[in-house]
């Protein structure tokens, strides 16, 4: 198969070319580091164009995270999670991604209707982070093998860069 010439049957060329003309940047802004059940946990808001992550946003999602990581050294925890509110143009999205045992992460992702963050629930199982929430974890996967992983100092300096080194502004 030449792809210069043809696609792969499963490839929906008009849904894939609406896509990308549809594909913006999305704002985001960390909302800051705090410890919410035992966790560092380093939190951003990511807004489509004409939403808004409120203060009441970040405090519902803060208070489901917190449930969550109360769980987190049954899942081998770390105590290290970034928490990534997400006012999305079809709804709003909660992601709990927590470094785990062996280089490893987990993720949690609550999904429900737009400005209506008590109504988050539990996303549908095999749901993953959008093209925005993932660009976000790119920089929060590098941030930790870079300041907690590689870094230099003693931990509770190395937590501190890790706390501070965050994505702000314009995300593809």
């Amino acid at each position: 198969m030449d792809l210069h010439d043809e696609l792969p049957s499963a490839v929906p060329a008009k849904e894939l070319r609406t896509l990308a003309e549809g594909h913006h940047a999305r704002a985001v802004r960390p909302l800051g580091a705090q410890e919410v059940a035992g966790h560092l946990v380093k939190a951003y808001a990511i807004e489509a164009p004409g939403r808004t992550v409120t203060e009441r946003d970040a405090q519902e999602a803060l208070r489901i995270a917190e449930g969550h990581l109360a769980l987190g050294e049954l899942r081998g925890s770390l105590g290290l999670a970034v928490v990534l509110v997400h006012a999305g143009g079809d709804g709003d999205y909660l992601l709990i991604h927590t470094w785990i045992e062996g280089h490893m992460s987990d993720l949690a992702v609550f999904t429900g209707p737009a400005g209506r963050p008590e109504a988050l629930r539990p996303a549908r199982a095999g749901l993953a982070p959008c093209v925005w929430e993932a660009a976000v974890l790119a920089h929060e996967r590098d941030a930790f093998a870079r300041q907690v992983l590689d870094g230099v100092g003693s931990l509770p300096e190395r937590l501190a860069a890790w706390g501070a080194d965050t994505v702000e502004g314009d995300v593809r």
